[in-house]
């Protein structure tokens, strides 16, 4: 053989050595990427792609094309990363062979081409298992799934005696990969959770800071039900009201998005919005005889096990504040706001208009006090000397709901065992009624054990206290 000829064999064996090292560190992260990348996280980076205006069609075109091919790869999940370990393992065993051709092209002994190869061969698998390539699958998963997802498919379309081994195709794949996702969900979650405390204990935030982070991760494991305010307390509105009482309705009850109502709450139609009613009225002063079912919106509804962070998200992307919560059974178990969920991570959200309870009754008049919603109804008793006999409420803002008959709004009133109790101030910003003045009363139509009701103001409240917030 010339020595022309040897010159440029050993160069293309070296190349390819060089080449097939290289794979074999790409088929490490890609293998090391697979393991990691779930399907929420492709379906979300889908979903920013689809709407990001800044992107020509060309280029959208090309990102959903990657991400579709990422996906049926995760799909394979097992499949793929065997298809790359396969691949990595036969790469670094090829780079052994060309480099133990290169000791023999050049002449070297027989044990020098075989432990050249090895050692070689050695370091390289080394390499691709301990160090860097699996610190970058690690690290930027998502990215370097994407970037090479072409070779990922062309390692799993030129093994399918693995894939078919796996039991990956077919039919067998759905519950499967349901299941390996959500306990690869679960994996990032808690490797997650320990290093945030690992940096919170190195006092390296704030402890509102460290709070608000804990709190963040905690809203995966947060069901919406836990959140929501429940059918009982939710304040609404029957679809003959009219525009004028549901501004009434607003005006006391402190909140800007009430349910419209048919029969009864199952029989929810939609949600009526303080802005509308105002644009409606407000150059019209006649519009105010219009049914509120004319400004009524299509709500939005969630199921009560939905977790608090997809709710933000999906509340976000929809551009809707309030979403009304369903049960199992279809019926409607409560209502949610996108504060709910915020409050999760900041705490109790108040605005200038809050006020705080006060922390005792207090006597403002001959016999007249006012108490706090929490006054336990013993101490009540005691003050005004009555025995009003109430086995299932506890508080005094439980017998003046019991009274109504639903949830008091600020100057709902009632009467019993001659005594007024009228809901006289709100807090918070669910504005539930913090304060209520007791003072002594007339009772007509009965004697003074008789228990007679009577509500003061508009009555176009309805059962409950809760839904969209005082922020129009």
């Amino acid at each position: 053989m010339s020595e022309e000829l040897t010159i440029v064999l050993i160069v293309a064996l070296c190349v390819a050595a060089a080449l097939l090292a290289w794979l074999s560190m790409m088929l490490a992260a890609l293998e090391s990427a697979i393991s990691r990348v779930t399907r929420a996280n492709l379906n979300n980076l889908m979903i920013e792609v689809q709407s990001d205006g800044e992107l020509s069609d060309f280029i959208r075109h090309k990102k959903i094309k990657r991400l579709q091919a990422a996906q049926r790869i995760v799909m394979y999940r097992y499949a793929a990363s065997n298809s790359c370990a396969f691949f990595r393992i036969c790469g670094n065993v090829l780079t052994g062979v060309l480099v133990a051709c290169i000791a023999a092209t050049l002449g070297y002994a027989m044990w020098v081409q075989l432990v050249a190869g090895l050692v070689v061969a050695l370091v390289i698998a080394c390499v691709t298992v301990l160090m860097r390539p699996r610190t970058v699958g690690s690290s930027k998963p998502l990215s370097v799934l994407i970037a090479h997802s072409p070779l990922a498919a062309a390692c799993v379309r030129l093994t399918p005696f693995i894939r078919s081994r796996r039991g990956d195709a077919q039919g067998e794949r759905s519950s499967d990969a349901i299941y390996d996702d959500e306990e690869l969900e679960k994996i990032h979650h808690e490797q997650g959770k320990a290093a945030l405390d690992r940096l919170i204990e190195s006092n390296r935030f704030d402890p509102e800071v460290s709070d608000m982070l804990r709190n963040v991760l905690m809203l995966s494991d947060t069901l919406t039900r836990e959140i929501m305010v429940p059918r009982t307390d939710m304040i609404t509105i029957e679809r003959d009201g009219t525009l004028q009482d549901f501004l009434c309705l607003c005006s006391r009850s402190g909140f800007s998005r009430v349910p419209v109502i048919g029969a009864d709450i199952d029989d929810l139609l939609g949600m009526a919005y303080l802005k509308d009613a105002v644009r409606a009225t407000a150059f019209n002063p006649a519009a105010g005889a219009r049914d509120v079912e004319s400004i009524m919106r299509k709500p939005m509804y969630v199921p009560e096990s939905k977790p608090v962070d997809d709710l933000f998200h999906e509340m976000q992307r929809t551009r809707n504040h309030v979403a009304v919560v369903v049960d199992e059974y279809g019926g409607i178990a409560g209502m949610v706001t996108i504060e709910d969920a915020i409050e999760q991570i900041v705490g109790e959200l108040d605005d200038e208009h809050d006020r705080t309870q006060h922390a005792e009754p207090k006597k403002i008049g001959d016999r007249t006090w006012s108490m706090p919603a929490r006054t336990p109804i013993t101490e009540l008793e005691e003050i005004f000397e009555i025995d009003l006999d109430e086995d299932d409420v506890d508080t005094v803002y439980g017998l003046l709901t019991k009274l109504l008959g639903r949830v008091p709004i600020v100057g709902a009133s009632a009467t019993t065992h001659g005594l007024r109790l009228t809901a006289v101030d709100s807090a918070g910003r669910r504005k539930k009624v913090s304060t209520i003045v007791v003072e002594p009363a007339s009772v007509e139509g009965g004697d003074d054990t008789g228990n007679t009701t009577q509500q003061q103001g508009d009555d176009a409240s309805q059962d409950g206290k809760e839904q969209g917030h005082d922020d129009d």
